[in-house]
C-alpha cells in the first residue's frame, strides 16, 4: 500500500467530527442540469450509509465526488478528512470504489485481474499474490480464479469486482448501486459479502434505489431526490414516516371477502364493508405485504381475490420509490410485477404480475 494513504482516524482541515465522510453543501451541475443542490451528510467510521433515491437523483453524482472522478461546482467533500478536490491523490489511495458495471477486464483471469489492481497500487509482488488469493477464497472465485473472466456469471463479476476494489486495504468504501442487474440469487450472495466487509470495520456508502437494500445494509439512509436531501435517519425511522399502507382485495361476494378477512387479520387491521366484496387490509411496513397477502389467501384457498395496493403517505419520501420497491421485493421472492394478470391464472405468479399499483399522495416533507 503506498505510504501516503490516509489513516482511517485522520482528520484534517474542515473535518466535521470524527467522520470518515463529511459532504456538507455539495453542489453539481451539468449544463442547465442540475444534479446536487446544496447536498449534507456524513458517515461516521466504520458504520455504513445508505443513499436511497430514484434513477436520477444524484446519487451517482455524489460518489463520482467523493471518489475523485468528478469535481465539485461547490461546497465541501472530504474522505478521512482530506478535502477530494484539493488533493484527490491521497483521496484514491485510501478508498475503494465498486461502480453501477464491473470494471474489470474480461480477457484476463480472476487471479490477474486483482495481480493488475495491486500492480497499480504499487503493492510488492509478494503481497498482491497473497492478497489475490486471499481475496478469490473470500468472494468464493478461488474455483474459477484461472478462468477468464468473460466466463463468469454476473453475479462472479459483481464479486470481483468488489474483491479488486479492495486489494489495496481501503478503509473507506464506496459501493454504487452493487446489486443493479443481479439476480435474486447473486443479489443475496453479494448482501452477504457486503455483511462481512462491515464486520470488519470498514466504512461503506452505499447507494440503492431499494429500501430493503439499504434497510439490510445501511446503518442509516439519506433519501435523495433530484438533488436534494429529503429525508435521513434508520431505516425504522424512514418506515415509521411512510404511514399506513392499504391493500385493498376484491372477492365475487360478501361471504368469500368474509372469509378472506379472517385469514388476513394475522397480517393486519382487516375490514369488509356492509354488503362490500372488498377487504381493506392496514399495515404499519409495506415490505413484503403483496406477497405475505397472496400467500396467506392461498392457505386460506381464496386464490381468485385481486390484491391491489394502496399508498396513502403523510409526507412521500421519493416519487415512484415504492413502485421500484415493490418490483425488488417481489424479484427477491422469485415473482413477478411485469406484464397483466392472466385471466384464470391462479399461480401466485399469475395473480401477483399486474395487481400492484401505486397511488402515492401528498408533498415532500
Amino acid at each position: 500500500m503506498t505510504t501516503n494513504a490516509i489513516s482511517p482516524g485522520a482528520t484534517g482541515p474542515g473535518t466535521i467530527g470524527p467522520n470518515a465522510i463529511n459532504v456538507v453543501g455539495l453542489r453539481k451541475s451539468f449544463g442547465s442540469v442540475v444534479a446536487l443542490d446544496g447536498v449534507d451528510f456524513a458517515v461516521p467510521t466504520g458504520t455504513v450509509l445508505g443513499l436511497l433515491g430514484p434513477n436520477g437523483a444524484g446519487k451517482t453524482t455524489a460518489v463520482r465526488i467523493l471518489t475523485t472522478i468528478l469535481t465539485p461546482d461547490g461546497g465541501v467533500a472530504e474522505v478521512l478528512g482530506v478535502d477530494v478536490a484539493r488533493d484527490p491523490e491521497r483521496v484514491r489511495n485510501s478508498i475503494g470504489l465498486a461502480g453501477q458495471y464491473a470494471a474489470v477486464d474480461e480477457n484476463l483471469t480472476g487471479h490477474e485481474n486483482l495481480r493488475m489492481v495491486g500492480k497499480l497500487s504499487h503493492m510488492p509482488a509478494a503481497e498482491v499474490r497473497a492478497r489475490a488469493g486471499n481475496l478469490l477464497e473470500r468472494f468464493d472465485l478461488a474455483h474459477a480464479a484461472h478462468r477468464p473472466v468473460r466466463t463468469y456469471s454476473g453475479g462472479m463479476r459483481r464479486r470481483l469486482d468488489l474483491a479488486a476494489a479492495l486489494v489495496h486495504r481501503p478503509p473507506v468504501l464506496f459501493l454504487d448501486e452493487p446489486t443493479t442487474g443481479l439476480d435474486p440469487r447473486s443479489r443475496t450472495d453479494l448482501w452477504a459479502v457486503i455483511a462481512e466487509l462491515v464486520a470488519d470495520g470498514t466504512t461503506l456508502l452505499l447507494t440503492t434505489q431499494y429500501l430493503e437494500e439499504a434497510d439490510r445494509l445501511a446503518d442509516r439512509i439519506v433519501v435523495i431526490d433530484h438533488g436534494h436531501v429529503i429525508a435521513e435517519g434508520t431505516a425504522a425511522e424512514l418506515k415509521a414516516q411512510l404511514g399506513a399502507t392499504i391493500v385493498e382485495v376484491g372477492f365475487a361476494d360478501e361471504s368469500s371477502a368474509r372469509r378472506a378477512q379472517a385469514a388476513l387479520a394475522r397480517i393486519g387491521l382487516c375490514d369488509v364493508g356492509s354488503g362490500s366484496h372488498v377487504v381493506e387490509l392496514k399495515v404499519d411496513d409495506s415490505t413484503k405485504v403483496v406477497v405475505d397477502v397472496v400467500r396467506a389467501l392461498d392457505g386460506a384457498h381464496l386464490g381468485e381475490g385481486r390484491p391491489h395496493l394502496v399508498e396513502q403517505r403523510p409526507r412521500r419520501l421519493v416519487p415512484g420509490l415504492l413502485a421500484q420497491e415493490a418490483e425488488a421485493t417481489a424479484a427477491i421472492a422469485g415473482l413477478s410485477l411485469v406484464g397483466p394478470v392472466v385471466a384464470g391464472d391462479q399461480t401466485e405468479e399469475g395473480r401477483l404480475a399486474g395487481a400492484v399499483r401505486a397511488d402515492e399522495a401528498g408533498t415532500l416533507a
